[in-house]
């Protein structure tokens, strides 16, 4: 009992002083203590409570009287706090109402304040925004107006110094996200002006071309005539030099023209005038500026390359006309006059290694092209201008540095074309030639028309300017014509041959193995040919052999004409000859080879005539008719011969006597015939004796003694053994060297014993 008195103490002194709302745990603990403690507590507490009560009550009587005191003196004051609450309100009122005024005032002041506030702030946010606009504005400008390099440059502006400095507003955000879309925008735009570029420059590459070649043309125009002004030597380089054609490369500048004798300056379009270049420079900036340079430079060329393929087809007429031809080689110069533009005015875009592949890719194709269409051309005019485009398509890339020395080289396979169209041109030319010619000598009748012969064919006889006119000379008029024809085939070869980059040697060997190939294939063909005609007679063939001789003989006037135009002496080492003496050799064999036959032919059609009655008791005591008609055309034909070489007629007569000879013995000797009377033979021995006249008469001068008798020797004993019937004589003397009938043949005499 007496130890829970003093923990009762303790709860209270901790429940007077702890706080009221920690006191819970405290009085908690009244509860968990001894039984009854509840009770005690209680006891102890209000034992507290009336000590307290004690000690208010001696506090309230010690200050008691103080506070009497107090409230006596607020009484006191109550009078003059009503007084004073009445002013306090009164004054409070008058405040107020002038207080309203100045509240008015105050609060505008704080809006006006607030809005110079918020007015700086704005001003500062649009000083950085105001830029941004601005230079927003300018690129939406230069998007409209096509400047699309410059706004690839602003918008760079915009992203790395504007734009960060103003990020947290939303219309920045705007402008970031369509930054990426213009950019597409413009590298789409910039490809279509690309395309349509490349549609242009598609379109206009003829356009180029041309004006490229003619100012090729006329810079070769030029050089030549100055050329000729300082007396240079053509004949000793054909090709003034593969100087550039243009002063610049990648335009086509002025040019200075000669045009007989007067100068003056004419100014062609450049290639600037005709094609917009801009896009592709422009283009070029654009993706080179947004990294895609590399892209774009591959796209370039890709498409480039398609184009080159379309502008090598070339269309399958083109072989037709010089103008499909003009406009190919225009096309393709065109092209590649762009290429060399765009190589040197841009860095990278296309390089020399990448024209330079695609020349010889485009080279390769040219030459298969011109090497299959050129097949086509059987006229050699077309042939030549050909050639003339060829020469000058060369020459103007070359002048922009592309190499063109397998062009020079497929124009000799060319050449070789054209001398083929020019031998089948000439062979009709000859052809017409013959078929006009009358074939008999030329008749002058005076000085002036001697003159206008000779000044076309070089024909020089002493005996004849001797003569009075009017007089004959000894060729028909298809010589002086074909030796006009062959001087025209060597302008016509020599026109091919110039410009193509060969010294006058080379030249001067062309035209010889040319006009070579003319005489010994072409011209000797066509005189074969015309040999054989049927109706070529004894007399045509006569005057061919003449004409042939004195053709003969202009050979080394030919030569000395292709000399003359070539500037080759003769006698230089490697100059080849013409072969026009063995031609005209040829044919002179083959005519008198025909002479000989034709004759032989015409007597055996008089032979045929023949009509003998081999039955017949005696003779009629003259020839035979077709026998006299016979030696009358034989005596008649060979005073033809008189203008032929001697060896010659009297070939064409032996033979023509042996082979009346053997014809005759034939008659005698034919199977057919069964019987023959001693008149018949006797006969036969009257016609004999007349052809035995005819040789003894010298139809042709230059036999010696009898000789051309002697092609009747065998008829002529045959006959002597029967008609004289020295059969005896035969008999003794046979196989003597002395022999009277020693050409008699056994056989021969049995057989015609025997009719």
């Amino acid at each position: 009992m007496a130890e829970s008195l003093p923990e009762h103490d303790r709860i209270l002194q901790e429940i007077e002083s702890t706080d009221t709302a920690c006191v819970g745990p405290t009085l908690r603990s009244v509860y968990d203590d001894q039984p009854n403690a509840h009770q005690r507590f209680m006891e102890k507490l209000d034992a507290c409570i009336r000590n307290h009560d004690r000690e208010i009550e001696k506090m309230c009587n010690f200050h008691h009287q103080g506070f009497v005191d107090a409230i006596t003196e607020l009484l006191k004051v109550r009078a003059d706090a009503e007084k004073l609450k009445v002013q306090v309100t009164d004054t409070n009122r008058r405040l107020q109402d002038a207080g309203k005024e100045v509240i008015a005032q105050t609060e505008e002041i704080i809006r006006c304040r607030v809005q110079q506030r918020n007015i700086t702030t704005v001003v500062e946010k649009l000083q950085l925004c105001l830029p941004v606009l601005e230079m927003y504005s300018k690129l939406k400008e230069q998007m409209n107006v096509k400047r699309y390099y410059s706004a690839l440059k602003t918008m760079e502006q915009l992203e790395n110094l504007y734009l960060p400095r103003v990020s947290q507003y939303r219309f920045c955000q705007i402008m970031i996200e369509n930054l990426p879309k213009l950019r597409e925008e413009i590298k789409e735009i910039s490809m279509s002006d690309l395309k349509d570029f490349l549609e242009s420059i598609r379109k206009h590459s003829d356009r180029i071309g041309e004006t490229a070649m003619k100012q090729a043309q006329q810079q070769k125009t030029f050089n030549t005539s100055l050329q000729k002004q300082n007396n240079i030597n053509y004949g000793r380089n054909i090709h003034l030099g593969r100087s550039r054609i243009l002063e610049s490369k990648n335009e086509i500048t002025l040019k200075r023209t000669f045009e007989e004798d007067d100068e003056h300056e004419e100014e062609v379009l450049t290639a600037q005038d005709l094609v917009d270049f801009s896009p592709v420079y422009r283009c070029l900036h654009i993706y080179s500026v947004l990294g895609d340079g590399e892209i774009f430079e591959n796209y370039y060329r890709k498409q480039r390359r398609k184009q080159a393929r379309l502008v090598l087809q070339p269309q399958s007429s083109m072989h037709e006309t010089v103008e499909g031809y003009r406009r190919y080689f225009s096309q393709i110069v065109g092209f590649f006059v762009v290429e060399d533009h765009i190589l040197h005015v841009t860095q990278g875009l296309v390089t020399r290694t990448y024209t330079d592949e695609l020349w010889n890719m485009a080279l390769s194709k040219i030459i298969a092209v011109l090497r299959t269409h050129s097949s086509y051309c059987s006229d050699p005019d077309l042939v030549l201008e050909l050639k003339n485009l060829i020469v000058v398509f060369a020459d103007t890339l070359q002048g922009y540095g592309f190499p063109v020395n397998r062009l020079f080289d497929l124009l000799f396979e060319i050449r070789d074309q054209y001398n083929e169209a020019l031998l089948k041109k000439w062979s009709v030319l000859f052809r017409d030639i013959f078929e006009a010619d009358n074939y008999s000598p030329i008749p002058v009748a005076n000085e002036e028309e001697y003159k206008i012969v000779i000044s076309k064919f070089p024909f020089q006889d002493l005996e004849l300017d001797k003569q009075s006119f009017p007089k004959k000379l000894p060729m028909s008029q298809s010589v002086p014509q074909i030796y006009i024809q062959v001087k025209e085939f060597i302008y016509a070869s020599l026109k091919f041959s110039e410009s193509l980059h060969r010294s006058s040697t080379e030249i001067d060997d062309m035209l010889r193995k040319s006009t070579n190939l003319l005489l010994t294939r072409t011209l000797s063909s066509c005189l074969q040919n015309l040999i054989k005609k049927p109706h070529i007679g004894l007399t045509e063939l006569v005057q061919i052999i003449i004409n042939t001789t004195h053709l003969e003989q202009a050979c080394k006037y030919l030569e000395d004409f292709i000399s003359n135009i070539t500037n080759i002496s003769q006698v230089t080492v490697h100059t080849a000859r013409l072969y026009g003496l063995s031609t005209f050799k040829d044919a002179r064999h083959a005519a008198e080879g025909e002479i000989y036959t034709k004759l032989n032919q015409k007597i055996d059609e008089f032979i045929q005539i023949a009509d003998y009655d081999w039955t017949m008791s005696e003779s009629d005591g003259r020839a035979s008719g077709y026998l006299m008609d016979l030696i009358n055309f034989l005596r008649s034909t060979f005073q033809v011969f008189t203008h032929l070489p001697g060896k010659v007629a009297q070939t064409a007569c032996m033979s023509a006597c042996q082979h009346l000879s053997t014809s005759l013995m034939q008659m005698l000797l034919d199977n057919e015939l069964k019987q023959i009377s001693m008149g018949a033979i006797q006969q036969f021995n009257l016609d004999v004796i007349q052809c035995e006249l005819f040789a003894s008469s010298e139809p042709v001068p230059g036999f010696q003694g009898d000789t051309l008798q002697l092609a009747f020797i065998d008829l002529r004993q045959l006959l002597d053994l029967f008609m004289v019937w020295d059969w005896s004589t035969y008999l003794a003397d046979y196989g003597q060297a002395t022999s009277k009938y020693l050409r008699v043949n056994p056989s021969t005499a049995l057989t015609l014993l025997e009719k």
